[in-house]
């Protein structure tokens, strides 16, 4: 089981901290690429809000953005200015919209800390640029591309990633090390690594059972196959642990390695 952390100093602080509680684990680092897709829509605000009708995601947010441009003017009537950091407020993505559109449209620009504007227009004359991940808009997508004009976009950000793997399958030994990584590790990697520990714990805990039992590898991998899956039954929870021949095989291996039995031709010993 692995945790992925945030850097590098982060790594080598968790890999130090589970060493130091007897639990065998490898650091390293990988090279990975993030690709994520956009669905571009630029349009006049007023073509916009015409053709958005019961497309919830656009009306959603041209009323966000009505709602915040009409703040801003409020706030800029007198003195036709506004600080970037007031403009930007609490860093809504509508707002970064409204300042990309105000000075694309010279209605406004950005002068010593400050969006200066011009004069003040009304939003329905204001070309509006307005991006959603792929997920966002799926189930409006084919009418989306009915209405407006879109433009698909893909960024690929290349990014350096940290991880811990923690090398044991005894279950209070990958207890304690999930109770270490949590300050450590990042969420999504964090439950991840939890199941796969459970998973861990539970096949080696029957494969060694089993094996006690069972001394030729072959009749063990058959026996392992008919009690597919294995299951963990806790309150209102199930676990279910499902692995083919050749994953046996290399969890074998794995177990070898770690000295919890031995495997000399068709024989094992634990």
């Amino acid at each position: 089981m692995k945790f992925e952390v945030v850097d590098k100093d982060t790594m080598n602080k968790l890999s130090r901290e589970l060493s130091r509680a007897g639990i065998m684990n490898r650091k390293y680092e990988s090279v990975d690429y993030d690709i994520d897709h956009y669905l571009m829509i630029r349009e006049k605000y007023s073509e916009l809000l015409k053709k958005s009708g019961e497309i919830d995601i656009i009306e959603d947010t041209l009323s966000n953005l009505r709602q915040l441009y009409d703040e801003l003017i409020e706030k800029v009537q007198d003195t036709m200015e506004l600080s970037i950091e007031e403009f930007l407020g609490d860093g809504e993505s509508e707002r970064l919209i409204l300042l990309t559109a105000l000075i694309e449209d010279k209605i406004a620009e950005e002068r010593d800390g400050k969006i200066v504007f011009k004069k003040i227009v009304p939003l329905e004359d204001l070309t509006i640029e307005l991006r959603f991940s792929l997920d966002e808009v799926e189930e409006w997508l084919e009418e989306i591309e009915k209405r407006f004009k879109t433009t698909m976009t893909t960024e690929v950000s290349i990014v350096k990633r940290y991880y811990v793997e923690v090398i044991e399958v005894d279950r209070e030994l990958i207890n304690l090390a999930l109770k270490i990584a949590e300050e450590y590790s990042t969420e999504e990697s964090y439950l991840k690594a939890m199941f796969t520990g459970i998973a861990r714990a539970m096949l080696a805990e029957t494969v060694l059972q089993t094996a006690e039992k069972v001394r030729k590898k072959d009749k063990l991998i058959e026996s392992l196959l008919e009690r597919e899956p294995i299951v963990l039954e806790n309150e209102g929870e199930k676990v279910y642990v499902y692995f083919d021949e050749e994953s046996l095989e290399s969890f074998l291996k794995e177990l070898q390695t770690l000295g919890y039995l031995k495997i000399k031709g068709n024989r094992i010993w634990v």
